[in-house]
């Protein structure tokens, strides 16, 4: 979730000096699945904390709690394992208000287990809203987490012992492995994906797993939004989340470092409006007319597997 390293930095001041402070509140909410839980449509992610002052991240989070945000996405490796310190300084007092989600890359149950009492302990919380299965990028992932005494049973365990919500998973490589992790446990209820505007040009998981993630009834998250702010060369920001929303999915999980970021993705977010089939084809086909070909494909999505 690298994204607006430079756009952001550059211009988040000048749009926070001349936009209007969005309102508080007004973000629009979403049915996650079959779970009964409702949340904004956009929600704060956790991976970009090493970018910015801890004191600044923590602010960062009361902000986008006063905005209305009510998902708070994170990961126990994000900035080596300290990420999580930054939620545990600042959600006290609004904990039982916000759907808090982690996520363990560990691949055993032992090693997950330790993972989440590490996560809840640095949080400062007794219990997770969601807890996910994170990066399951290949068929080695897949085997041993579903496997016996893998990170399944940990997952399995935890929900039931009540220090998890919901159980679901991550995977950024290939639909394939995604589709194999429905199709060996439907006990998940949430999944996890890169869905932005060029993920149709290869291994498309707007193609390639999204349909049968719904047809399942999971809550569907999408990440990567601006890809990593390449597609910021070629879309504005409200089209690339406008592009996204407008797909079946509970919520868009975003990366901000800086108040105007997070201002600006609150507004787009407020007035959002759903493309029509011929917007979102149109800007599939912008993608693919890129004559560069730098938002397509590996040139973009270094995170999928190498063909």
């Amino acid at each position: 979730m690298r994204r607006r390293l430079f756009f952001g930095a550059a211009f988040s001041g000048l749009a926070a000096a001349q936009a209007p402070k969005p309102k508080a509140g007004d973000v629009p909410k979403r049915p996650l699945g079959r779970t009964g839980m409702n949340l904004t449509i956009i929600g704060m992610g956790g991976a970009r904390f090493h970018l910015i002052p801890f004191e600044e991240g923590t602010a960062l989070v009361r902000r986008a709690y006063d905005l209305g945000l009510n998902y708070f996405d994170m990961a126990r490796s994000y900035n080596d394992g300290k990420a999580e310190e930054v939620y545990g300084a600042a959600i006290g007092p609004f904990r039982k208000n916000i759907f808090l989600t982690s996520k363990s890359g560990n691949r055993t149950r032992a090693g997950a287990e330790k993972e989440l009492e590490t996560s809840l302990r640095l949080m400062k919380t007794g219990y997770l809203d969601l807890w996910q299965i994170h990066g399951v990028n290949t068929q080695q992932d897949v085997d041993r987490v579903l496997g016996p005494g893998g990170a399944l049973e940990a997952f399995v365990a935890a929900k039931k012992a009540g220090k998890c919500r919901f159980i679901g998973f991550t995977g950024h490589a290939d639909p394939a492995f995604n589709l194999q992790m429905l199709r060996g446990y439907d006990g998940f209820d949430t999944a996890l994906m890169p869905l932005h505007a060029c993920d149709t040009q290869y291994l498309s998981f707007e193609k390639g797993v999204l349909p049968a993630a719904k047809e399942r009834g999971l809550g569907i998250f999408g990440m990567k939004i601006f890809g990593n702010a390449f597609l910021l060369r070629t879309f504005s920001v409200a089209t690339c989340l406008r592009y996204t929303l407008s797909l079946p999915v509970t919520a868009a999980v975003l990366g901000f470092t800086t108040q105007g970021q997070l201002e600006d993705d609150v507004r787009i977010a407020q007035s959002f409006r759903p493309m029509t089939a011929e917007e979102s084809a149109s800007v599939r086909a912008r993608a693919a007319l890129d004559r560069f070909d730098v938002i397509k494909g590996l040139a973009l999505e270094y995170w999928k597997r190498q063909p």
